[in-house]
């Protein structure tokens, strides 16, 4: 009944401790349950990789150590064209020249798709016009 009393008079209730807490240790517990720890930690493939020289008569730059096999791949991967890392494009761009193959093998003596350019004496006429339109153009 205390409630309403400062309710219907336009007040706010004063602020609960005991549900406020409860509310926080049911967000941390949600936050736990979905949480994903990453231990395996490694360089990133697609980042461009600036190697520096070490100083020359040091003798632990120039030691070699291990090579990590499982970076090596993923970087080479990483340094594939598209085509060669997905079946599929990926994004709409990549749809545009994704198949770069001819549809058929081109014929020089096939005459079905071969179309030289043909002259007429209307088109020499019209070339011989416009070389000489230009040379005009640039003795002026």
């Amino acid at each position: 009944m205390a409630a309403t009393a400062h309710a219907s008079k336009g007040e706010k209730e004063p602020v609960n401790i005991v549900h406020q807490n409860a509310i926080f240790r049911e967000t941390i517990k949600k936050e736990q349950r979905n949480q994903k720890l990453y231990t395996d930690y490694s360089v990133n493939p697609f980042k461009k990789m600036y190697v520096l020289a070490g100083k020359p008569n040091s003798t632990h730059d120039s030691a070699d150590g291990m090579e990590d096999a499982e970076f090596l791949e993923t970087y080479k991967r990483a340094q594939n064209v598209p085509q060669a890392k997905y079946q599929l494009p990926q994004t709409e761009a990549q749809e545009i020249g994704w198949n770069t193959e001819p549809l058929i093998n081109s014929d020089r003596g096939d005459r079905r798709f071969q179309h030289p350019k043909k002259n007429t004496e209307i088109t020499k006429f019209m070339d011989a016009f416009w070389r000489q339109k230009e040379q005009e153009n640039l003795q002026q």
